[in-house]
């Protein structure tokens, strides 16, 4: 099955200089979601905040099937069959913020896919692994950007700075080759 090309930028795109990646791209992964049934693209694009980030490891949304003359939709999702009982648990908070993100009483069904870890053909979902704990900064390195921030008034744009600080303070060098 051959995908059509995508449009070439118009003019006005060339002109606003950079743009946020998902800004071109937001009409056609609405478009594949939709295909889907994913009203709401948010549902796959935002799993993680929607779910939960424990409940986002273990499952992936597949699709929103529409019944027949019924209100709500079946959400379907894929899930690892060892974590199935446990999700199974989940069910009603999952689909009580699921719901939350459509506004209403979307979804009334959700309906897992047991699937190993790496998954079957349908899904072919990788799920991702726990995400590695932050590292503790060094306290010289959080006492040098607190001493950076230190003239700003605002709470909110002194945290900022500093975490800034931090993050550049931080960050691996590059070797210059002399």
């Amino acid at each position: 099955m051959a995908r059509k090309p995508l449009p070439s930028p118009s003019s006005e795109h060339r002109k606003r200089g950079f743009e946020p990646a998902f800004g071109l791209m937001k009409d056609t992964v609405r478009a594949a979601g939709e295909s889907r049934g994913f009203a709401v693209a948010r549902l796959l694009t935002h799993w993680a905040e929607v779910a939960g980030e424990e409940m986002a490891r273990k499952t992936r949304p597949v699709k929103v099937g529409y019944g027949k003359g019924g209100m709500g939709a079946t959400l379907t999702l894929l899930v690892r069959a060892a974590e199935a009982p446990m999700v199974q648990m989940a069910l009603p908070v999952l689909k009580e913020r699921v719901n939350a993100v459509y506004g209403y009483a979307a979804i009334s069904h959700i309906h897992l896919t047991q699937t190993a870890a790496t998954g079957f053909a349908e899904g072919q979902a990788e799920f991702t692994p726990a995400p590695k704990a932050a590292a503790i900064p060094d306290p010289a390195t959080q006492a040098l950007a607190r001493s950076t921030a230190e003239g700003i008034a605002d709470p909110g744009l002194r945290g900022a700075l500093e975490q800034l600080a931090q993050n550049i303070l931080t960050r691996p060098r590059m070797k210059k080759d002399a």
